[in-house]
Parts: structure tokens; C-alpha cells; sequence
């Protein structure tokens, strides 16, 4: 009997999956921590956390989840309240991630080099009376403490989880040495050790553990849109996502894997894809603090990846840098990209240095946050972002009646209903209700599908320009225009004019070297595009700003642009 289908699925299924895979996935009653457990009790001595080369086991981690959750409960965490945790990716991060589900409490992630200002919104939504946060932004997280919630801060030094030699190296002149001691023992006025929460016995073993209906992460998200929203993630929702990610990925072994966690966890793909499924699998987690390219390459010439969640400049990144050190990528098996366009040549370039797979995602942090990708197979598609996962229906609609479903092939607002898929924004009725629409979520995003049910992007809603009457999809003038010689990078906005609505502006960054004028692209453009679509005007800047992840933010470069021209006002 063939499995029962979902909307856009038809012709995919057997591509994406291994045979004997069903359609619909059992995700019973399990929670984020019940993944976690079962890895400590089934594989105790399989390597769990690995920081830039020193080790912690499954069972070790697992008693430092148990010790720092008695810790977090001293300072009066309990059931159902939100922990900050602020730092980078670090043994200590997801130790203490899985110690704040062990008591029942909500993970709340903040990115560790934003500003107080960047912080202040979210600190003071999600009312956090304990943040856990890198010694080095301890001062930026006192400064919440008027107008919040916040009561305790713990203070982690990253150099504790480093090996011995390591550790060595970094130590100060034996001058120093006392105050370097001072400062280890207390961080900040009022900030306490990670040392002293971690200090004493485990937690009572007949602590109530969290239901599968409870919130296991609260994300916000960026704000390019106006205020971060606060974005609750229910144990259910993640644990479906890395139950379809391992049927996505059916070669992936327990037990024996290696993950690349590269990509920060307060991000919705680096918690789910880079962490929470290498735990379900006991995978070996390779941590890096940041996504630079020396530590990246010491700790693949170290412990080879088996699996490598990245985004496409980092993979640029490491197949340049392979090429120059002669080093060998042989063995990475899987590698699954998102957060922005994957091109066809970076996967050729990719796939022959490794003899591996890579293919592109979709998700979004509200949907926790996978729900599309290309099969883990030779039909993969470059330039698709692929199907939709198990379980998870889709609906191309008409963006301006959203009742009423496209033609195949025609441009349609990409919603979506599935098990991963959060109910709301925290607080925000309002803006809940117009994230949904007859129970389908709105991604918010511009579809095609093919006639195989492969998915492409084609731009976002609210970026959509309109001038004279006209749609002009960003993405499609910037393709364009990218493949001028002398372009390195664009980003394509709309900005209003009185007499037209929008007028269609390009931000380019020049190839260095090559000369360049504002009317050559001009002129290149109109061999690719119609006249409407073609950029009213072409402003040269020197780099185009980026979200954590290397998306480019085009509202912040249409602000940018704006305030060139004060006239834009």
C-alpha cells in the first residue's frame, strides 16, 4: 500500500527516504530531555562534548547536567521559569541547556555580542531571574538588571573547558598570576562562578521532569522587522524536528557520528540540527566559540565530521582553505546548508572534496526550525530548497487572497501546518494571529514548485517592491546583477517615491580592482530584465550588513540607504 501523501509531496517520497521509512513519524511522548538521557544511559562512554580537543563523555556530562540543575535550583529555579543563557558555543552552553529542562524550565538564548540595548527588549519579556552568561559580557548583563527581572548572574570562563595544554599556554607571567587568579574566583561584583554552581551534590533524582507540552526554548527573533518577537518552542515541536531530521538523514549511525556544531546556539537550525539531533544519535559534538575558519579546520584535521550543519560561506570557506593547507575532506559524509541560497557550484566543489553529500534546507525559527529540504540522495536539487519534511503539509497561496491556492509554477506565499510548527508568539495575540491564517503558518516567504514538488524561494513578502503597479522580486534583479564581473556581492531594495510608490535601488560591493560604473550595471541589468525592473540607481558601499548567520538584512540596508538621502523621507 502506498503511504498516504500531503500537499506538493507527489513524486519525492522515495527519493527522500530509505526504504521502509514511513510517512508519518511516531513521536510519542518524548521530551528534549529524554533524548538527552538516553544518550547519557545508553552510550556513558561515548565522547559527548569535544572543545577544541578536550572531552567530555556522555556520562560526565550527564552528572555536570545533574550537579549545575542543583545548582540552578539553590537559586530558586523551578518549574516553568526562563534561564538566560548568553554565550558561545561551549561545553558549558549545553550543559547547562539541558540542566535548565531538567528542572522543568524554559532555555532562553541570546546571542553574546549584542549590545545591553539588543538585550533590554528580551530581558525584560521573558522576566529571567538567573542569566548564565560568558565572563567576558558579565558588565553587559549587569546592565539589565535595573528594570528586569534579573536576580543572579552566573559568570562562565571558557578557558576552564579548554585542554591542559591549552589552558598553559594562556597563562599570564607568574607577576600576574595572583590577579589572574583574583578575577578567575569573581568575574564581576555580584556575578558568581560557574565553578560554585556546579559545585555540590546532583539533584534529587525524583525531581519532576518537563512534559512534552511544555516550553523547552524561548527564541527572539532578530528584529529586522521591528521589536524581536519572543518565540516559544515546546518540547513536542523540537523533538518532532529531530525525529524527521533522522529519517531525512537515515545513514546517520548511533553512536558513531561526528557533528560539526559551528553554527550558534542561539539559533534555531545550530540548537536542533547541529546539537539536539547529534544527542539523539550520541553523536560526538565538536564545539567551536565562533565559526572562524582557523578553528574550524584545526578541529576537522583533528576529529573529521561525519556531519556538517553549516551555512554557504562557511563551506566556501573550508573547501578554499582545504585546497590551500592540502588538507583532506574525505569522510564528511553529510552536510545540510540553510539561512540563504545554496549554489550549484560550491555543491560541486563540495561534494568532490569530500565524496559526501550537501543540500539545502528551509525553516524558520518559528517552525523549530526545519520544514523543507532536498533529499539526502543524488536527487538532490542545487537551487531548490526541496520538499517538504514527513508530516509536514504546505499550501502555495495567492499573497494577496490567501484563500485561494496558485497554479504549479506560478509565485504563491508558502504556508504551512506540521508537528514542529510553534502556536504563537510569547504575549503577542496580536501578531500571532496574523502569522496564521485558517491554522496554516505563514512563512512569509515567495514560492514556485515544480511539476516534481521541488520548492524554490523566490523572495520575501514584506520585501516585495512595487512600483508602477508592478512586482519586482528583489532576488530575481540581484541574480542579475551578480553576474557582472565586477559585482562581489548586492542587495536590492525598494525605496518610496512620492510620484511611483517605490523606486527600485541596487547597494553593490565591487570586486576590488575592477572598474566599475553605476551606469555599466545599469546597462547590464536591462539585458536580463524587464525596464520596471531595472535599478532606478546604483549605490557602491563597502560591505552590506549581515545577521549572525551571513544573511544579508535588507531592511537595514534600505535604512542605510535612506539616510544617504535624507530626501527619501
Amino acid at each position: 500500500m502506498e503511504p498516504e501523501r500531503t500537499v506538493g509531496q507527489e513524486p519525492v517520497w522515495a527519493d527522500a527516504y530509505a526504504p521502509g521509512v514511513p510517512l508519518h513519524l511516531d513521536y510519542g511522548e518524548t521530551t528534549v530531555l529524554d533524548l538527552w538521557e538516553r544518550s547519557v544511559r545508553h552510550h556513558p562512554d561515548r565522547p559527548a562534548l569535544d572543545f577544541l580537543g578536550r572531552t567530555l563523555t556522555y556520562a560526565e556530562a550527564g552528572d555536570q547536567v545533574e550537579r549545575v540543575a542543583a545548582g540552578l535550583q539553590r537559586l530558586g529555579v523551578g518549574p516553568g521559569d526562563n534561564v538566560a543563557l548568553v554565550m558561545p558555543n561551549c561545553p558549558q552552553n549545553v550543559i547547562a541547556f539541558f540542566a535548565v529542562l531538567r528542572l522543568g524550565a524554559t532555555v532562553v538564548e541570546h546571542n553574546p555580542l549584542y549590545t545591553a540595548a539588543e538585550l533590554r527588549h528580551p530581558f525584560v519579556d521573558h522576566a529571567a531571574r538567573v542569566a548564565i552568561v560568558w565572563d567576558k559580557v558579565v558588565p553587559v548583563i549587569e546592565e539589565l538588571r535595573e528594570g528586569s527581572a534579573l536576580e543572579h548572574v552566573v559568570a562562565v570562563d571558557l578557558t576552564q573547558a579548554l585542554p591542559w595544554s591549552k589552558r598553559l599556554a594562556l597563562r599570564l607571567p607568574i607577576a600576574k598570576a595572583r590577579a589572574a587568579r583574583e578575577q578567575l574566583t569573581s568575574p564581576a561584583p555580584g556575578a558568581m562562578p560557574w565553578r560554585d554552581l556546579a559545585a555540590g551534590a546532583p539533584l534529587d533524582a525524583a525531581h519532576p521532569r518537563p512534559d512534552k507540552d511544555d516550553v523547552a526554548l524561548l527564541l527572539y527573533t532578530s528584529g529586522t522587522t521591528g521589536v524581536p518577537k519572543g518565540v516559544p518552542l515546546l518540547h513536542r515541536n523540537l523533538v518532532a524536528n529531530v525525529v524527521q531530521g533522522r529519517a531525512w538523514v537515515s545513514g546517520l549511525d548511533e553512536g558513531r557520528e561526528t557533528f560539526l556544531v559551528a553554527l550558534p546556539l542561539f539559533h534555531a537550525y545550530g540548537v536542533t540540527v547541529s546539537v539536539l539531533l547529534g544527542v539523539a544519535l550520541a553523536a560526538r559534538l565538536v564545539l567551536l566559540p565562533k565559526p572562524e575558519i582557523g578553528l574550524v579546520m584545526d578541529a576537522i584535521e583533528r576529529e573529521l565530521p561525519s556531519f556538517v550543519p553549516a551555512v554557504p560561506p562557511l563551506y566556501q570557506r573550508i573547501v578554499d582553505e582545504a585546497e590551500q593547507r592540502g588538507v583532506s575532506l574525505r569522510g564528511i559524509r553529510y552536510a545540510l546548508s540553510g539561512a540563504m541560497p545554496l549554489h550549484a557550484g560550491l555543491v560541486d566543489r563540495w561534494e568532490s572534496a569530500t565524496g559526501g553529500l550537501l543540500v539545502e534546507g528551509y525553516g524558520l525559527t518559528e517552525t523549530s526550525p526545519v520544514i523543507v529540504g532536498n533529499p539526502m540522495s543524488p536527487a538532490r536539487r542545487p537551487g531548490s530548497i526541496g520538499v517538504p519534511f514527513p508530516d509536514v503539509e504546505i499550501r502555495i497561496a495567492d499573497a494577496e487572497d490567501l484563500d485561494r491556492d496558485v497554479p504549479q509554477g506560478e509565485r504563491g506565499e508558502l504556508l504551512v501546518r506540521g508537528p514542529q510548527v510553534f502556536s504563537g508568539y510569547r504575549g503577542l495575540p496580536d501578531e500571532t494571529a496574523a502569522a496564521f491564517h485558517d491554522g496554516w503558518f505563514r512563512t512569509g516567504d515567495i514560492v514556485t514548485m515544480a511539476p516534481d514538488g521541488f520548492l524554490t524561494i523566490v523572495d520575501r513578502v514584506k520585501e516585495i517592491i512595487i512600483t508602477g503597479g508592478f512586482n519586482v522580486y528583489p532576488s530575481e534583479v540581484e541574480a542579475v546583477i551578480r553576474t557582472h564581473a565586477g559585482v562581489l556581492d548586492v542587495a536590492v531594495v525598494g525605496l518610496p517615491r512620492e510620484e511611483s510608490g517605490e523606486e527600485v535601488v541596487a547597494a553593490v560591493v565591487l570586486v576590488e580592482g575592477v572598474p566599475v560604473e553605476p551606469e555599466d550595471l545599469q546597462v547590464h541589468s536591462r539585458q536580463g530584465l524587464t525596464p520596471y525592473k531595472v535599478p532606478r540607481r546604483v549605490v557602491f558601499v563597502d560591505e552590506l550588513p549581515t545577521n549572525p548567520m551571513g544573511k544579508v538584512l535588507r531592511r537595514e540596508v534600505a535604512d542605510r540607504l535612506r539616510a544617504l538621502d535624507p530626501e527619501q523621507d
